[in-house]
């Protein structure tokens, strides 16, 4: 094994294990910052193998905007950050999420790995190079990742509008009711 194989199944350990922990947390913030961990990581893998464009385009993308996305979406709504009673789901559906998923890789994998059975990976002389990603990135995905975006400032924008009109209710309404025997006792 060589240094870039060992820094390779390293970054690759701790994609895996922030991603596992990003979806069993039940921390809504935690599970954000392991997705932060994970992605950056991933970022990390395409550094090893060379590619440094997509790195820094995972690093941008999905680091610097949809995490800090998912982030303020929950800074604006006031749904319960921790662990709450009401919406935690049951052991037995836990259970049987772990065991579909488990079930969907094995198929996945049992499909998959035939295909690549006879390839052998040359990462000295990549076949594709830098400008070849970005040619294809930016020239032939432009548009759906500027439809992303857009679709992103919207739900930033709609989160916003969602968030503004809770914030403006009648102050009458959120004033505390006091009982009218309270009321002319505090007079007298």
């Amino acid at each position: 094994m060589t240094t870039r194989d060992i820094v390779f199944t390293a970054v690759g350990v701790v994609t895996a294990l922030s991603a596992l922990l990003s979806v069993t947390t039940k921390h809504v913030v935690h599970a954000a910052l392991w997705l932060l961990v994970s992605l950056g990581s991933l970022a990390g893998a395409y550094l090893v193998l060379g590619q440094e464009l997509v790195g820094l385009v995972q690093l941008l993308v999905y680091v610097g905007a949809i995490v800090v996305l998912v982030l303020f979406a929950l800074m604006l709504t006031r749904a319960p950050i921790g662990p709450h009673a009401e919406i935690d789901t049951p052991w037995w559906q836990r259970a049987a999420g772990a065991v579909l998923g488990g079930a969907t890789t094995v198929l996945l994998a049992s499909l998959l790995l035939p295909l690549f059975a006879g390839v052998s990976a040359d990462l000295d002389t990549p076949t594709t190079t830098t400008p070849q990603v970005a040619q294809a990135i930016f020239g032939t995905w432009v548009w759906p990742f500027e439809l992303l975006s857009v679709l992103l400032l919207v739900a930033l924008i709609g989160a916003f509008a969602v968030s503004r009109l809770v914030l403006h209710r009648d102050p009458a309404e959120a004033r505390p009711t006091v009982p009218a025997t309270a009321a002319a006792g505090d007079r007298g």
